[in-house]
């Protein structure tokens, strides 16, 4: 396996000409075609930038792409979450990562919106659990090719999925220490 940072054409690299120019790129005039580019200045960057630079790049794609279907990020992770059924605002709270009352807002935008219903508990009345309507499945079906639309191909998207799934799980730990015993993640296939 080649090293991407000695390789001249690694994935560190960018053909200058064939994309759009930004304030100080040299134009494609000035270098021969199909010679190789200067490194990407971000490719020394440590792992937590590049992550947070990744993660708000994907995150105004996916607003904007939400946005155009009446969604937002938050909504579509409530109404993927309700695939399994009606939950209490709680359980979605912690699945999801977020404060009880961060729910609360979602779960109300999307009642308002008419995407999922909140009932009373069967078995405890004090308590509501949220079901997803037909309008919420007709949205999340909306949804499923978003993926392949927002998303740039990358070289290996499972193990991009397992390193993001590595990351996201050792970072949970601390913070949400009651699912510590439930995130262990499967090999990788192929290893």
């Amino acid at each position: 396996m080649t090293d991407p940072m000695q390789s001249s054409a690694g994935p560190f690299e960018r053909d200058q000409g064939a994309g759009e120019q930004g304030a100080g790129d040299q134009g494609a005039g000035d270098q021969g075609a199909g010679e190789p580019s200067a490194v990407d200045p971000i490719a020394s960057w440590p792992i937590g930038r590049l992550l947070s630079t990744a993660a708000r790049l994907v995150e105004h794609a996916w607003a904007q792409a939400l946005e155009e279907r009446g969604l937002t990020h938050a909504g579509l992770i409530v109404l993927h979450l309700l695939d399994s059924g009606a939950l209490g605002q709680t359980e979605l709270a912690r699945r999801a990562r977020v404060e009880t009352q961060t729910m609360s807002r979602t779960v109300d935008r999307l009642e308002k919106s008419g995407y999922v219903v909140r009932a009373a508990d069967p078995i405890d009345r004090r308590r509501q659990r949220i079901a997803r309507t037909a309008e919420g499945d007709a949205a999340l079906e909306a949804t499923r090719a978003l993926e392949a639309e927002v998303f740039p191909a990358v070289g290996d998207p499972e193990l991009v999925r397992y390193s993001l799934l590595e990351i996201i799980h050792a970072a949970s730990r601390d913070r949400w220490t009651k699912d510590a015993d439930s995130l262990a993640l499967p090999p990788i296939v192929g290893s």
